[in-house]
């Protein structure tokens, strides 16, 4: 292999259907290994590793593009030695089937599909469930074939990155997968307000998304998170997401100096109830075009699923990822409700 199909690591990526043979590892001038597992998956192994693992993932939808851009270019810089990492990287383009047909999916939502719902119904198999398996096996083998450096606990980071259907009264926000009762960390929110991501989401129970499955399984500090619209390539106004490169940046090059938190700077929601989709007589009562975090007075009737209604039940209760066509039994709408940051268990 040589360096022209790293540097091309996009163009390849929409040019492959879902996977390819695992390319021979080429180390970079700095001494940084850089190998391609599969389609999509690329690893970048400094010489002299920090303690630091970290997965940046994109396009488990494949019509959010800006997400791709901004790994395509981090790859890039990567591997022509204008940004070098000090920690352990592996880059996931996760969906190239729907990148290829620029569109959310192929077949299936595949941020349903992680920690095991992959092979949940026997029988039925599809690309997204077929590339969900092995994402998982990917992280698996990046987190634990890290350096075992004694003494040195390694800290396990994975951003996965999005955009959103629709507009949203806070154009960027991060889902903070449930912690399995462990405290919040004072840290990641400190990293998430250096990306430009002052709206934190705090999930409410175990999900089947993949930044949960890096919580659950490994113990990573993980999260989902939304950059602004969906838009197609080449219609991102990049300047929006210069925040967050940077902090990404500074992140790899061990160089990242965090601000103390500021409750006041943070936007913090609690999930309220996740509202599921379960017959096919099912709508939702705003227009499409009403934005994330909208809320609406105690007693509006924001779904109907059948006979059964749903109606705003707390003060400040507001709509997050509403979607009605969503398959019958998948999530069509979330709702949340702020709370206050000295309310939440930090460490």
């Amino acid at each position: 292999m040589g360096l022209t199909l790293v540097k091309n690591f996009l163009r390849w990526t929409r040019d492959h259907e879902w996977s390819a043979p695992a390319q021979q590892a080429v180390t970079l001038d700095n001494g940084t290994q850089v190998d391609i597992w599969d389609t999509g998956v690329i690893v970048f192994t400094p010489a002299q590793p920090n303690e630091r693992d970290i997965i940046l993932s994109c396009a488990v939808h494949g019509d959010e593009t800006a997400p791709i851009e901004i790994c395509d270019d981090l790859i890039e810089r990567l591997r022509a030695g204008e940004l070098e990492t000090k920690s352990r990287v592996m880059f996931l383009i996760a969906n190239p089937g729907a990148i290829n047909v620029g569109r959310r999916f192929v077949e299936e939502n595949m941020n349903r599909l992680f920690s095991g719902e992959h092979s949940q119904e026997p029988g039925l198999v599809n690309k997204e469930r077929e590339r969900a398996k092995q994402l998982e096996q990917y992280v698996a083998r990046f987190f634990e074939s890290a350096p075992n450096q004694e003494g040195q606990p390694r800290e396990r980071l994975h951003y996965d990155m999005h955009t959103a259907i629709r507009d949203s009264a806070h154009e960027k926000f991060a889902i903070y997968p449930y912690t399995n009762g462990k405290p919040y960390k004072k840290k990641q929110l400190q990293l998430l307000h250096a990306m430009g991501v002052p709206v934190v989401l705090l999930h409410d129970g175990p999900t089947t998304t993949f930044s949960y499955f890096s919580v659950n399984e490994f113990g990573a500090d993980a999260f989902t998170v939304e950059l602004g619209k969906v838009r197609p390539f080449g219609q991102n106004d990049m300047s929006r997401f210069a925040q967050v490169k940077s902090m990404l940046e500074q992140l790899l090059r061990d160089t990242l100096e965090l601000a103390p938190l500021q409750p006041e700077a943070l936007h913090i929601y609690q999930v309220c109830r996740n509202i599921n989709r379960t017959e096919t007589d099912f709508e939702l009562n705003f227009p499409n075009e009403v934005a994330n975090f909208t809320s609406f007075p105690v007693g509006y009737e924001l779904a109907r699923d059948g006979e059964t209604r749903y109606k705003v039940e707390a003060e400040g209760e507001a709509i997050v990822f509403p979607n009605a066509k969503v398959a019958l039994g998948q999530r069509a709408l979330l709702t949340v409700v702020p709370i206050a940051v000295d309310s939440m268990k930090l460490v």
